[in-house]
């Protein structure tokens, strides 16, 4: 058996869910098709997906293509959402971008290209809704060509486009369609195909070109050949075998890639790299931690199905660990197993509340969605539950997402840019135990110093670790770091080097025939309450300055809008760095801008570019604020 792990992807409402589901019932899998519209589409199983329409969380369907199973992952178009996408991208072997004849290039399709492109995905592209009125199948490949890769080659035709009867044909084989299936399936070299997801029509050429355009795993982890056993046909070990955690070729490789809970249980879905993962198989995650397997299911048919061993290439659902974390690779970690994050963490956030009797339970579900997230960060200070997010949406569905499934009534603030403070300075603050108004059993020293963007909270010791139980030090780290999520300016410090550089504690005492008397002796306690206020003190004297996220622009635009559209950037705080003449009059102009106007900026830019404009931004960096902009 081989496999093919693949993205559909694509701007939101171009098909992506509808060709997906079209796709499942061409091979059988299902009887009947779902609809977007309808609310009962199989990959969109989410109560609020099927409400809105639009897809929130990557799902695996499995359907079979010849001789090759298929694992597709329906991802989200909406760029909130864009995290999804994300952890998708990071175990497929190809993709298919979708575009609509109508819509063509979006601005969320030039991102989507991009990062299949950084990732040297091979990408079929197919050009959907050709039945629609106003397709313009030809115009939009030809779009593609010029926007999204030059290394494009139609392979069919389209006959009576923007009709309900539309239809496709081959294009002759002029020699070049055996060179174009090499060249796609190294990712060099990209075959447009088209169809319509609602009609039928060109899907069964799509599902027959995946195994010929894409690269196929064998069950073995290399690219399939013929006669491949099937895996489910090899022996298995007995339930008590130990688990093959080692150097050996066979030893067990997967990826986690997606965390949700079923029944208040936490599944992992990972992608099988090399070996087996079995049943009560005790397995390795990195970090010193080791977890049993007690359950598995693969994906199969459009369903999960409950099996004993999940073998490489396919998609498995791992039930039983526990402390796993999206990105860990479960079991001996191989080149390409963790592919970097390409998106940037959220340029935004927002402070949610509860009624005071729910709010613990708020903090519990936030704490679950952003382990099923990674990219979503929840903040606690005193009863301030601050969450990071992409937009507008996202905290709509969180908010959602927060009363179905968790019961919990969550009111939201104004969506706001997400700022930092970093450290100017190098600051110390000492204070002894019961010493100048220290009526802690505790000392801490603590010296705080700037580390470098990105490298996160790091705490060292220069005193010495036996010089007081450990516990005291794990309640003085534990303390400093939760007490970073507010510098002095109401704003994270997310970067920064801790060294505990004096530390003191009173031995357990009591008076004579008493039992232990904490009022004489150290707790964890003391050292809790006093970290924050050495830590405090060392901050203020290094100094800290308010940081904002800077976006990375590129705009694409008519020539005869330059001037206005850069005057637009330069009113919103932004600089733009270049503008260049492209293909067919379309100027590429590149800048940056604070995180905060972007959202005026593509609120404002279709009023001047004659609704032709498309603007796609990425972080980039944190910088100062200017003087007197975020008090």
């Amino acid at each position: 058996m081989s496999y093919l792990n693949l993205g559909i992807v694509a701007h939101v409402d171009a098909g992506k869910t509808s060709l997906t589901e079209r796709l499942l019932h061409h091979s059988g899998v299902i009887d009947r098709l779902g609809s977007v519209d309808g609310g009962d589409t199989l990959t969109d199983s989410l109560a609020l997906e099927r409400e809105r329409g639009i897809t929130i969380r990557a799902s695996v369907a499995s359907f079979p293509a010849g001789d090759v199973t298929v694992n597709v992952l329906d991802t989200p178009g909406h760029p909130d959402f864009i995290a999804e996408v994300d952890r998708s991208l990071a175990v497929l072997d190809g993709a298919v971008l979708v575009l609509s004849a109508v819509e063509g290039v979006q601005a969320q399709t030039l991102v989507l290209m991009r990062a299949l492109q950084r990732l040297r995905l091979p990408v079929i592209v197919f050009v959907n809704k050709i039945d629609r009125r106003g397709a313009r199948p030809e115009a939009v490949a030809d779009a593609v060509a010029r926007r999204l890769s030059p290394d494009v080659l139609p392979v069919q035709r389209v006959l009576d486009a923007g009709a309900p009867a539309a239809r496709v044909e081959p294009l002759p084989d002029d020699g070049l369609r055996a060179w174009l299936a090499g060249e796609s399936r190294r990712g060099a070299a990209h075959p447009v195909l088209f169809g319509s997801a609602v009609t039928g029509v060109g899907v069964s050429e799509l599902a027959a070109a995946l195994g010929t355009y894409l690269p196929v795993v064998a069950d073995g982890g290399g690219p399939a050949s013929p006669g491949d056993a099937r895996a489910d046909d090899a022996p298995e070990a007995g339930p008590d075998a130990p688990s093959a955690v080692g150097p050996r070729e066979d030893a067990p490789s997967a990826v986690v890639f997606a965390i949700d809970r079923e029944d208040g249980r936490k599944r992992a879905f990972v992608r099988m790299r090399s070996g087996a993962l079995r049943v009560r198989d005790r397995i390795d995650l990195g970090h010193g931690r080791s977890e049993r397997i007690t359950g598995l299911r693969v994906a199969h048919r459009g369903t999960l199905e409950p099996r004993s061993t999940a073998r490489p290439g396919q998609i498995a659902v791992v039930q039983g660990l526990a402390t796993a974390r999206v990105g860990d690779v479960v079991g001996q970690p191989r080149p390409g197993d963790e592919r970097a994050s390409q998106f940037p963490p959220p340029s935004y956030e927002t402070v949610v509340d509860a009624e005071p009797a729910a709010r613990g339970r708020l903090y519990a579900a936030l704490s679950e969605l952003a382990e099923q997230d990674p990219l979503i960060r929840v903040r606690r200070r005193d009863e301030e539950i601050t969450v990071s997010l992409y937009g507008e949406v996202q905290r709509e569905v969180l908010a959602a997402i927060l009363q179905r499934e968790y019961r919990v009534d969550a009111r939201f603030g104004e969506v706001r840019t997400a700022r930092t403070e970093r450290l100017v300075g190098t600051g110390h603050a000492l204070e002894i135990k019961k010493q100048n108004g220290n009526e802690f059993h505790a000392t801490i020293g603590l010296r705080i110093e700037p580390a470098a963007p990105g490298s996160g909270v790091t705490f060292e010791l220069e005193c010495e670790r036996g010089s007081m139980p450990p516990a005291f030090f794990d309640a003085t780290e534990d303390t400093v770091r939760r007490s970073l999520a507010r510098g002095p300016l109401r704003f994270p410090v997310p970067d920064a080097r801790v060294v505990m550089t004096h530390s003191g504690y009173s031995p357990r005492q009591s008076h004579m025939h008493q039992k232990f008397n904490k009022a004489m002796s150290s707790t964890g306690a003391d050292f809790r309450g006093l970290a924050p206020r050495v830590l405090a003190a060392a901050v203020r004297r290094a100094g800290t300055v308010v940081c904002e996220p800077v976006h990375r622009f590129v705009i694409e635009l008519p020539e005869d809008t330059v001037g206005p559209v850069a005057s637009l950037v330069g009113r919103m705080g932004g600089v733009p760095f270049e503008s260049r003449v492209g293909s067919g009059g379309i100027v590429v102009m590149r800048g940056e801008i604070p995180a905060g106007s972007v959202a005026a900026l593509q609120r404002d830019l279709p009023g001047l570019t004659h609704g032709e404009g498309m603007c796609r931004t990425e972080h980039d960096r944190f910088e100062p604020v200017r003087e007197g902009a975020w008090a």
